[in-house]
């Protein structure tokens, strides 16, 4: 199967320049956070394909007005009709008053209440985030940017096949590479967008090749 993730920039070729045919061999789509609630609704409508997301911390607009037609799986766990098991926890460090945005200790709260989920679906296969753990991907000197230490006690303790993030944009001149590998874990940058057969061995090939790219508290 093939999967699309997708975060933080609309991509000009799925909406501007739509033509039919364009999520063709898609058989699942995730947003990792800070799309426009009509871009996803856009991309349900026209894909026909489940379409899951969880919040970026500019995703205001969404408590007015969310995606129609999409799953949110935020402190949730989706099982997807191939069995995959996929879990949601969106938002950022808090870094100003605003919406989806918490300190380390409440993101820790959410993980004690995902936990209870975990247990009866016997853990999950993908971690969908907006936020990066920390140490990894994320920025250290920037509030904003800075990583989650509890993702990483879920990566550890549940050794999933991957973890999708955005809020790190590939562009911002951090060479966040779009594939690592963090222990048993294949870690995705969702930044615009990435397509992934979570079956293909070469994903995991590819993300080897660049270890950790930061360094872990």
């Amino acid at each position: 199967m093939n999967i699309l993730v997708m975060s933080d920039e609309e991509a000009k070729n799925f909406w501007d320049y739509y033509k039919p045919g364009a999520f063709k061999g898609i058989d699942l789509i995730i947003s990792a956070g800070d799309l426009k609630a009509e871009y996803l609704t856009f991309i349900e409508t026209v894909s026909n394909l489940p379409l899951l997301y969880v919040h970026g911390n500019h995703d205001e607009k969404y408590t007015i007005k969310p995606p129609e037609g999409c799953i949110c799986i935020e402190d949730d766990v989706y099982v997807h009709e191939s069995g995959l098991r996929i879990a949601g926890l969106g938002g950022s460090m808090r870094y100003r008053d605003g919406y989806f945005q918490y300190k380390e200790k409440d993101m820790q709260r959410r993980v004690r209440r995902l936990k209870r989920k975990l247990w009866r679906t016997r853990g999950f296969d993908i971690l969908v985030t907006h936020a990066p753990m920390a140490g990894f991907h994320d920025d250290p000197n920037d509030l904003c940017h800075t990583g989650f230490e509890v993702f990483r006690e879920l990566l550890e303790q549940y050794r999933p096949q991957f973890f999708v993030h955005g809020h790190v944009h590939m562009n911002y001149g951090l060479k966040t590479p779009r594939l690592s590998q963090y222990q048993d874990t294949v870690v995705i940058n969702a930044y615009r967008y990435h397509i992934f057969d979570p079956e293909d061995p070469k994903v995991r090939k590819e993300a080897g090749k660049y270890g950790n790219p930061g360094n872990p508290k």
